[in-house]
């Protein structure tokens, strides 16, 4: 058993085929002088291919994955397009005689080799775009056929060393079972498109796997838990098997409950809301009848092209999920970039401690031109639904009087424009760090709402990076600090009368919601998947036992004891699939 990363939710049990690393038969000797116009012919010939065949991809993909998805290819494009990335190509044809496929095998290696050398997540995962767009107009210069894939009669669990998304594009998700790579992480294009195909991915797994595992080899893989067995004994297979059934029978018993309201049986009403990225995202959210959407992450339109959304664009994409949501709350929050989400055509300075810099609403204060483009985009969707907007990373009180003043600007132009939008308009901040916390009181007094981001709330206030191997271990939700932390917030909101929810992890944690009702918060949101179960879970509980539990855990002075007490009302809630999927053949976990 060999532990990964869980980037794409799943069980996919089947037959393994390796795909084949790259591979070029490269030329050695230079050419003429009198050579050089149809290099940069041939060059200009592959670029041009290359376009078309990429447009092609996205055309294809958009109806399975959305448009937001396939936006990928929209900076893959880019990179073709990018001067810098041509100059040097062309360069190294002019002035070194060397042939266009050569030259581009060069500039891949060079942009490769810098980007990985960086110690930016971010980065790294836009190597790999690179070398995609790179290899493939290699492909085109050299006139070398697509790898083929098995045929479609056998599904397969496919092992790469890592995934592109154009080799993804091409995969058919009806006959992939499952995806394992050597590299990758969650936030690499090709697990975001691997969760919207709903295939499961593991990445990053041990790269002694390269030789350990064979095309026709047997695997499991976990993309929840991020488990790789190879060759299972038929007690694993049959453990995996009864976990794939259990969760089928499942999500069909939980499809029953979709149209019954969230309420405890001693009557407290939950709003459960669905956090997303795209409309796509939203189509899931609603056939789990979600409350509404308590979090739209409008980065992702930011990311992945290469220029600044316009108003207009952004402002279709805002109107068509109010419309969707059929005056059910939108809460979107304004731009959230820095720290691990960085734009390629958006150059934000290095920085020691990125987390604790330049990013989200001290970027947008700072760049007032390109915060009222966003806030007049989602006051005019504002018109067409029930919007609210919502700030990031807020510390202090002049943050939001600053923004707010912004939101005043943009109204007052719109008004005089003649442009609708609702006058009405909430506005509200993301709880996330501990200043926040402390000045919650004074913060209700100037907003509509709090909406707690437990992610990063726990980051801040363990100071812990969950991401860093050696103290993961350290991420603590149920930590007596961050427990007294929510109880600060919620209380404020409560005490000025203003809605409080809660967008982070814990929002869709089953073990959490004895907390959240003993707190009396008015929404969770979470992610689409999420939603049911959590509501199974709310129709079973009440208020009143709730509140005592939380008595309780207050008390403890330590995670374990309030785990010891939380475990076990989660445990019995979730049942016999829960408990088959905590329950893990008898091998030892390779580290």
């Amino acid at each position: 058993m060999i532990q990964g990363i869980g980037a794409s939710p799943g069980i996919a049990i089947g037959k393994a085929f390796v795909l084949p690393n790259w591979e070029w038969d490269l030329p050695e000797q230079k050419i003429d002088v009198g050579d050089l116009a149809r290099e940069f012919e041939r060059l200009y010939e592959g670029i041009r291919t290359s376009k078309v065949e990429i447009e092609q991809m996205k055309d294809e993909l958009r109806e399975v994955v959305g448009p937001e998805e396939t936006s990928i290819f929209d900076a893959h494009i880019a990179i073709l397009d990018d001067p810098v990335f041509m100059n040097e190509i062309q360069g190294i044809i002019q002035r070194q005689y060397k042939a266009a496929e050569v030259a581009v095998k060069e500039a891949i290696d060079h942009f490769v080799t810098m980007f990985d050398l960086l110690d930016d997540e971010y980065m790294k995962e836009r190597a790999l775009d690179i070398k995609d767009v790179g290899n493939r107009l290699l492909k085109h210069l050299l006139g070398a056929p697509e790898i083929t894939l098995p045929s479609d009669t056998q599904p397969f669990i496919l092992i790469a060393k890592e995934l592109s998304p154009s080799q993804l594009a091409h995969l058919n998700p009806n006959h992939v079972l499952g995806i394992a790579t050597l590299a990758g992480s969650t936030t690499s294009h090709s697990s975001i498109m691997a969760r919207a195909l709903g295939v499961p991915l593991v990445v990053g797994i041990e790269s002694k796997l390269e030789e350990a595992i064979q095309t026709g080899d047997m695997l499991i893989i976990d993309g929840e838990l991020g488990i790789v067995i190879l060759e299972p004994e038929q007690q694993a297979v049959e453990q995996y098997t009864e976990r794939q059934q259990l969760h089928q029978e499942k999500k069909q018993q939980l499809k029953g409950i979709v149209g019954v309201q969230p309420v405890t049986k001693d009557g407290k009403e939950l709003e459960l809301s669905a956090n997303i990225s795209s409309l796509k995202e939203l189509e899931v959210a609603l056939a789990s009848g979600t409350s509404g959407v308590g979090l739209f992450r409008t980065e992702f339109l930011y990311m992945d092209r290469s220029r600044l959304p316009r108003e207009e664009e952004q402002f279709e994409v805002y109107r068509g999920a109010a419309e969707k949501l059929d005056n059910k709350p939108l809460i979107i929050r304004t731009l959230d970039i820095g720290g691990d989400k960085q734009l390629d055509y958006f150059e934000l300075p290095e920085e020691e401690n990125p987390f604790l810099g330049y990013r989200a609403i001290r970027i947008c204060l700072d760049k007032p031109s390109l915060f009222k483009t966003q806030l007049r985009a989602i006051l005019r969707a504002s018109y067409y639904g029930n919007v609210k907007i919502m700030y990031p990373l807020i510390s202090s009180v002049e943050e939001v009087r600053a923004a707010n003043n912004l939101l005043e600007q943009c109204k007052q132009e719109l008004r005089n424009e003649g442009i609708g939008f609702s006058e009405e308009i909430d506005v509200g901040i993301m709880i996330e760090l501990p200043a926040a916390v402390v000045l919650a009181d004074m913060l209700a007094e100037e907003v509509d709402f709090f909406s707690i981001g437990t992610n990063d709330l726990i980051q801040f206030t363990l100071a812990v990076d969950r991401m860093n191997e050696q103290i993961s271990y350290l991420y603590e939700p149920f930590h007596p600090a961050v427990l007294r932390m929510l109880k600060m917030t919620i209380e404020a909101a409560k005490r000025a009368g203003i809605h409080v929810g809660v967008c982070g992890e814990m929002a869709g944690d089953l073990k959490a919601l004895p907390i959240w009702l003993a707190l009396d918060v008015d929404e969770l949101s979470m992610s689409a998947q999420a939603i049911l179960p959590v509501k199974e879970k709310l129709l079973t509980l009440t208020q009143q036992a709730s509140r005592e539990v939380f008595d309780r855990i207050l008390a403890c002075r330590t995670s374990e004891q309030i785990h010891d007490i939380l475990s076990p009302l989660a445990m019995k809630a979730e049942g016999e699939n829960k408990q088959a999927a905590e329950r893990q053949p008898a091998a030892k976990l390779t580290k």
